[in-house]
């Protein structure tokens, strides 16, 4: 199954909106509902996304590093 882009317009928009409000020196950013609705789906989608690459991720590589077994040696290091 091929993995549809995901349309990031939304969150590109909102970095511009700060961006601006940050040039003329404002002290908030205010969006309307639709705009911020679009934000959020669209952060969910991505972070959903993001998930789901790390969980295929582990899943794929966490067999043969898993059975590692690594040795680690202290000694005082002759300090007196």
């Amino acid at each position: 199954m091929p993995i549809e882009p995901i349309n990031t317009l939304p969150i590109e928009v909102f970095i511009q909106t700060v961006k601006q409000s940050e040039a003329s020196r404002a002290k908030e950013v205010r969006i309307d509902l639709n705009t911020a609705k679009n934000l959020a789906f669209t952060l969910g989608i991505v972070m959903a996304r993001m998930n789901g690459d790390l969980e295929k991720f582990v899943k794929e590589n966490a067999g043969g590093e898993a059975d590692q077994i690594i040795d680690i040696n202290m000694d005082a290091g002759g300090w007196k």
